[in-house]
């Protein structure tokens, strides 16, 4: 009986040490698990036939119909090849194809792969897919491992309805971007692009165009050297001084954006805006035109010059605004508004007002708030001033409301010929006045001279009308109604007399010259 009780007392020790060993070699640390490497081996997945030819090329397994080869889950096949194992490479031959996932796809005629660097090399009648993507080429690499192609004897890529050519590319076929150099041309059914350097976004359908550059979309020609094109909404965001032409307009500035669908177009900074049309041009900070309203505006700096007349005339006004009427009909005319603080120049005339409208269907530019026009020495004011044009030259001129004509005989005296009435007109023949008349409460100040032009009496009338006719800018001959008034010596001229009742001259308004118009100088 102890013998047997010492028995089990044994067996429960060498379990009890069994169980505490146990336990201590389940608490050890555990060796990690090996990362699992991933296989870069291109294995041969079928051929009809296998053979070898130690003469030719004995490091190949030369392989024959229905070749098919795997590799890092790309798929590959062609109708024969040359599987180097060694190198883990193959040269593959006629009607070669490459798929990876379900939106890549590679054919060629002929393509070399290394497997190591998972490089493709596909040559003649090559089109890589990629989506909505096709590339078309000669020559290209593919790197699988980076996503880039790259074409260098010349490419087509069709994306959507845009097709674009180079002589060299690449394209990413992860991030959608593609980078096109020499002779590259885009086209699409709204436009044709021209440069030497572009990057396409194929994700967002934009374009980025690098060195000298030209689109054409419809009428409208751009010409940019730095800029981006939005090929699927028509947008364009041009930079350092592009250039937009349509029908003899054309807008340029340090930035240009312009939107095809819409005919909208805005230039940024030095804008340039010319009409060679009608010969005239906006200058300004800011400009925009609408291609299909006809509507145009300048503002910031912004100056109107019209060189229809060999010598030009230099506008400003805080704002310029075209509005066209009848666009789309033979009826079609315009209208020139110029608002505020609005200063001309040039040689032969001067005219400063506050705000202006040019009308194209009658030819008539109206000044409005206290209007004032120099020629020469002579200065014209009045409550409105409106001016006639025919082919550009001044036909008729009218003042209405305290309509003033002052004439300045020497710049050295006092002494002034004066006209003052309800309305005047004046009518000219070649850009030459042969008539003025003066109508409703006419009063004439007028100096009679002699020799070299010394004034020597000076005579007062009153009247309801007054005709002047006038020959080469001289007086000729004058007519009046019956008249009442008094001819005074010089020195025996009534104060009230000499100077006629609202009688100023602004000579201190006047612009002296084409930058002079920027300097607004009310009247005193």
């Amino acid at each position: 009986m102890r013998k047997f009780a010492f028995f089990w007392l044994m067996v429960l020790v060498l379990l009890t040490a069994v169980s505490v060993d146990a336990q201590k070699n389940r608490t050890r640390k555990r060796p990690a698990r090996k990362t699992r490497v991933q296989d870069k081996r291109v294995y041969l997945v079928h051929a009809d036939v296998l053979h070898f030819d130690q003469y030719k090329n004995p490091d190949a397994t030369i392989l024959n119909g229905k070749v098919h080869f795997t590799h890092v889950g790309a798929r590959l096949y062609c109708d024969s090849a040359y599987f180097y194992e060694a190198s883990n490479s193959f040269e593959a031959f006629g009607h070669v194809k490459m798929y990876q996932g379900d939106t890549l796809s590679l054919f060629s005629d002929y393509a070399y792969y290394d497997g190591n660097e998972q490089i493709a090399r596909a040559r003649y009648n090559v089109i890589l897919k990629n989506r909505k993507t096709t590339l078309y080429t000669d020559s290209l690499d593919f790197d699988r491992l980076y996503d880039n192609a790259y074409f260098f004897e010349g490419g087509k890529m069709v994306d959507g309805n845009t097709t674009l050519t180079s002589d060299w590319g690449e394209y990413n076929t992860k991030s959608k971007m593609s980078v096109f150099n020499y002779d590259v041309k885009m086209k699409s059914p709204k436009f044709y692009l021209t440069t030497d350097t572009l990057y396409y976004d194929n994700a967002r359908s934009m374009a980025h165009i690098v060195g000298s550059s030209n689109i054409t979309s419809g009428k409208s020609h751009i010409y940019s050297e730095q800029g981006y094109y939005d090929t699927k909404n028509e947008q364009a965001r041009l930079m350092e001084r592009s250039v937009l032409n349509n029908e003899g307009r054309r807008l340029v500035g340090d930035s240009v954006y312009y939107d095809s669908k819409l005919g909208v177009s805005q230039a940024f900074r030095n804008v340039v805006y010319v009409d060679s049309v009608n010969k005239n041009k906006l200058t300004g900070n800011y400009g925009e035109y609408y291609e299909n309203t006809g509507f145009a505006l300048c503002t910031d700096s912004a100056v109107a010059i019209d060189y229809s007349q060999g010598d030009s005339l230099f506008m400003h006004a805080d704002t310029f605004k075209v509005v066209t009427f009848n666009i789309e009909t033979d009826s079609v005319y315009r209208k020139l508004y110029a608002f505020h603080k609005v200063r001309a120049y040039r040689r032969d005339v001067q005219a400063v007002c506050d705000s202006l409208v040019y009308n194209s269907k009658d030819s008539c530019m109206t000044m409005y708030r206290d209007p004032i026009v120099w020629n020469n020495n002579q200065q014209l004011l009045g409550d409105e001033i409106q001016v006639f044009l025919k082919d550009s030259v001044i036909d008729r001129a009218h003042v209405i409301g305290n309509a003033f004509s002052i004439q300045q005989l020497r710049s050295d005296t006092a002494c002034y010929n004066q006209v003052s009435s309800k309305e005047m007109f004046a009518y000219f023949i070649d850009g030459n006045i042969h008539e003025a008349q003066a109508v409703d409460q006419v009063i004439i100040g007028y100096y009679f001279e002699e020799g070299d032009s010394v004034p020597i009496i000076y005579n007062y009338q009153e009247t309801t009308e007054l005709k002047m006719f006038l020959k080469d800018r001289k007086l000729q001959s004058v007519w009046t109604p019956k008249t009442s008034g008094t001819m005074y010596p010089l020195n025996q001229i009534p104060a009230n007399k000499k100077f006629l009742t609202g009688f100023a001259w602004y000579d201190e308004v006047r612009p002296r010259d084409r930058y002079d118009i920027f300097v607004w100088r009310p009247k005193k």
